[in-house]
């Protein structure tokens, strides 16, 4: 009888590996990986030199044992380098390899003087969306702060997909990064930095935001103060939804989506694209600026922000708001870390009808959030967005926010850190979405557009299953590829969210972030939560609710 055992054993655990081999690569492996990813898995497979690392990567999806001890999976804390670092950007905007980066941002050739009076109108940049524009609160323990384009290009080199295309030291810059349009939609701007060697211009530590003060706190309106239930946007008293949800070309274009000139170019226009993912194929008079007044709050990051607003018609005005920093430090799970990549852009949107704001949409991930502008919180009138640590997802409030994976595995903190006011330094335009074009506003006319028609990807392409920095468990890998630029993130978005789908837009925050807080808690609906539970979500200094 023992002498059975050892055999039906082995085939018992044969069996096993064997069931689960085909389970993931036919059924996880197609849900869980990006299709860019996919697209290239027998080329990224066979770079490893290792015959069991293919293997076990293409049976069980377990990639990068060959150098088990070499990459994250291990070393979880990143060291500095101990080899000279590339000279970070002083305050005044230059470093010292002589690179001006306010002259990056005034490389625009286009002359206000030269503008008629209807090009003034389309460049024209409403008070309103000045006076509405959104606070963020960065992760107190950030360690990558905001950062700025034109110093990220300074230190990537383009790469058609692993092959450089330029000498490390011929960059391009703000008004000719489309340039490498040339070369196709497989550009990306690859660090010539070791990443895990943690070089400064990476962490944008010199752009942490100044803070003179804080907000007064009869300044702060907090979220869900104007007594809202939550739920869905309430429709009106007709039954119909207002007329500012949905709004644009509509059903014309995939929902959505953008109609380009047919006579203005072949190049295949963004539709719907969310975060990572490649170029799909698409076949009233504003008022006048005025100034804004001196301001207290301080916030002021060397990191510019980048307002694009876009008109949609009907009265509706969209102000996307793009936030830079040049990495992103993917979360853990079960203390493994995952989705690294250089290059993150993040936005909120605030969608406006007739000058008056009516909702805010905060980019997660790939997804988002939209809630009526009443349900946020706010500072004075301005609506108050929350950067989580390491991925700089937004959100609405501070605390733990679990996604994707169940029992809070894989989540995002936030927390009331150094306040960014966008606002004080930005650069802003103006989008056509039918005829896919940008242009400097009358508030920054001398702004470059050609970063914005860049196809690429702004940070380095996944790295293959050869490079000691990368591992992939189950579909999901160390470093993801970069991410695509303001252009790709639904510009002519019908309704306010990311995607193109049903829009559900929150009148409270309240009841999202207390579904969060069981599901991470694992208390079920009814089950009363105890207060040091609710302490670990909404942190030691909020009220309780």
């Amino acid at each position: 009888m023992e002498g059975r055992r050892a055999p039906i054993a082995i085939v018992s655990a044969l069996l096993s590996l064997f069931t689960f081999s085909e389970v993931y690569q036919q059924a996880i492996f197609k849900r869980v990986t990006p299709i860019s990813e996919r697209l290239e898995e027998s080329h990224w497979v066979a770079s490893s030199h290792s015959w069991v690392d293919r293997k076990v990567c293409s049976w069980f999806g377990f990639c990068g044992v060959a150098h088990l001890n070499k990459a994250g999976w291990t070393s979880i804390n990143a060291k500095k380098s101990a080899k000279k670092q590339q000279k970070p950007i002083h305050k005044d905007n230059q470093d010292k390899d002589g690179f001006d980066l306010s002259s990056f941002w005034t490389s625009g050739k286009t002359n206000p003087e030269d503008w008629s009076d209807d090009e003034r109108v389309l460049r024209q940049i409403p008070q309103y969306v000045l006076e509405y524009a959104p606070y963020i609160h960065l992760y107190s323990g950030e360690e990558f702060w905001p950062c700025d384009i034109a110093e990220h290009i300074i230190h990537t080199t383009p790469h058609l997909n692993y092959t450089p295309l330029q000498a490390a030291w011929d960059h391009p810059n703000l008004s000719t990064l489309d340039d490498l349009n040339r070369w196709g939609r497989f550009v990306y701007l690859q660090s010539d930095d070791n990443v895990e060697e943690r070089p400064e211009w990476l962490g944008g530590e010199t752009n942490v935001p100044n803070q003179p003060g804080s907000p007064d706190d009869t300044e702060k309106n907090p979220a869900g103060s104007h007594g809202l239930v939550g739920g869905e946007l309430s429709d009106d008293e007709d039954g119909e939804r207002e007329e500012w949800y949905d709004v644009g070309l509509g059903d014309t274009v995939d929902r959505g989506g953008i109609r380009p000139n047919p006579e203005a170019s072949t190049i295949p226009v963004p539709i719907d694209t969310p975060e990572g993912e490649e170029l799909l194929d698409a076949d009233s008079r504003p008022e006048r600026l005025r100034p804004l007044g001196k301001r207290t709050l301080g916030g002021r990051s060397d990191a510019p922000a980048v307002l694009v607003v876009v008109d949609k018609g009907s009265g509706v005005i969209d102000a996307f708001w793009f936030l830079f920093y040049s990495y992103n430090l993917g979360n853990k799970v079960l203390g493994v870390r995952f989705g690294n990549h250089v290059g993150d852009w993040e936005h909120t949107v605030i969608r406006f009808q007739h000058g008056k704001p009516k909702a805010v949409f905060f980019s997660e991930h790939s997804f988002g959030e939209a809630y009526s502008y009443e349900a946020v919180e706010k500072i004075g009138k301005r609506p108050v967005a929350y950067s989580a640590a390491g991925t700089h997802a937004m959100y609405g409030t501070p605390g733990i926010h679990p996604y994707v994976l169940p029992g809070g595995l894989l989540h995002d903190v936030t927390d009331r850190g150094p306040i960014w006011d966008p606002l004080l330094n930005s650069h802003s335009y103006t989008y056509d979405y039918v005829s896919d074009t940008l242009r400097s506003s009358n508030v920054t006319p001398n702004a470059p557009t050609g970063w914005f028609y860049f196809m690429g990807h702004w940070g380095d392409k996944f790295y293959p299953l050869s490079d000691p920095r990368q591992y992939r468990f189950v579909g999901q890998y160390h470093y993801v590829n970069g991410p695509l630029g303001p252009r790709f993130k639904n510009l002519g978005r019908t309704r306010i969210c990311q995607g193109n789908d049903d829009c559900l837009i929150k009148n409270s925050v309240g009841p999202t972030r207390e579904r969060r807080l069981r599901r991470f808690e694992g208390v079920g609906e009814g089950e009363e939560m105890s207060e040091e539970a609710v302490r670990r979500f909404i942190g030691p200094e909020e009220p309780l609710e």
